[in-house]
């Protein structure tokens, strides 16, 4: 699909310019509640209300903490298996610069076969715990997450990690259909069995904030002045730079609604349906970052942060503006150039985390 080839931005300053109209998103202010930390979402719709997706749930399912699973995109290691059923993905760059995601998944004991789990990093379990969610994943990155994994901010569910104090038992398999390490599954039933024997709560604790405010129906369309942007590229578009984006080949097309996902030169699909995936939502957030070793792991700044940037998509139009962090069990708050929440589309949000350094490689059309 062709469409206008004005690219708006190739640099984060000039990203940051294009917002609301006669805004700078560089000079945004923080809103003074935020100096104090953390505003607390507004209370979702009346009636049960998804946190993850502003969308109707059944009976008790809002209260129902969401599982978060570690999923390889490593070429050999796609399509991901249950992937659509995911209500939020993130995406981030890992060792060898590609990307790693993560699924929230909610009413996940119903779910079979999410995979191909891979294993923590420990800007990942950062990132479930805005979500108070319940980490899953199958090994680790040794040794930058295992003593947060086995601290008591963390609800995780382990698999083949040696140094977890209590390991999974009924959560993951190896399937027949392809080489490890990419042939993991999770399973929902099992997690639970898992998540029964550890003492986990299942319903959200009291500390919870929730991330995401939603447009309600007769603010759909509140951004119609913004920007349009119809093609997003996280890491360019030309290939095998080190922002982890650009070998994955990461792409996002706005039609009839949704961003759809390409990726690797294809459509990017779900195992279980063949069906390309796509989101009502994309967020890019940027962050500080550093290679940590000669084996190239990495970190990211993502869960204390004041004033950095970020670009939300939703309806085809793009908002710029700033995200703050005050701790760990907090949410990341987005707020635009005026110092309000950005509202999200009701629907699924991918999340791609893009450090500083390489905001100038992001292209928008």
């Amino acid at each position: 699909m062709k469409r206008g080839k004005k690219i708006l931005s190739m640099a984060l300053a000039a990203l940051l310019l294009a917002t609301a109209p006669g805004a700078s998103a560089l000079a945004a202010p923080v809103p003074a509640a935020d100096k104090h930390g953390p505003p607390r979402a507004p209370a979702p719709p009346a009636g049960q209300v998804s946190y993850l997706t502003g969308q109707p749930v059944a009976a008790g399912q809002q209260s129902q903490r969401p599982i978060a699973v570690m999923l390889n995109n490593i070429k050999s290691g796609c399509p991901q298996s249950g992937i659509a059923e995911a209500s939020v993905v993130y995406e981030a760059p890992v060792e060898g610069r590609i990307t790693r995601l993560m699924g929230l998944y909610e009413n996940w004991p119903a779910i079979e076969n999410i995979g191909y789990v891979r294993s923590s990093r420990d800007y990942f379990v950062y990132c479930a715990l805005e979500h108070d969610a319940i980490y899953c994943h199958y090994g680790q990155a040794t040794p930058y997450v295992g003593d947060l994994l086995n601290s008591p901010r963390v609800d995780n569910v382990s698999g083949a990690v040696a140094g977890i104090n209590v390991p999974a038992q009924t959560s993951y398999s190896r399937t027949g259909r392809r080489k490890a390490p990419h042939n993991v599954l999770a399973s929902g039933s099992g997690i639970l069995k898992d998540v029964q024997r550890l003492g986990y709560s299942q319903t959200y604790h009291q500390t919870f904030k929730p991330k995401f405010v939603f447009m309600q129906p007769n603010e759909l369309g509140m951004y119609a002045a913004y920007p349009t942007v119809t093609q997003i590229y996280p890491g360019g578009t030309t290939a095998n730079k080190k922002n982890g984006y650009s070998r994955v080949q990461a792409r996002f097309v706005y039609e009839n609604g949704k961003y759809y996902r390409y990726q690797y030169g294809k459509k990017q699909v779900d195992e279980k349906t063949g069906q390309q995936i796509a989101y009502d939502n994309v967020i890019l957030q940027y962050c500080n970052g550093e290679v940590r070793d000669k084996n190239d792991y990495l970190a990211f700044g993502c869960h204390g942060d004041i004033g950095a940037p970020v670009q939300v998509f939703t309806q085809g139009k793009a908002i710029n503006g700033t995200w703050t962090r005050h701790a760990d069990g907090d949410p990341a708050v987005y707020v635009d150039q005026n110092g309000q929440r950005i509202k999200l589309t009701p629907g699924k949000t991918w999340i791609c985390l893009v450090w500083n350094d390489y905001a100038g490689d992001v292209v928008l059309k």
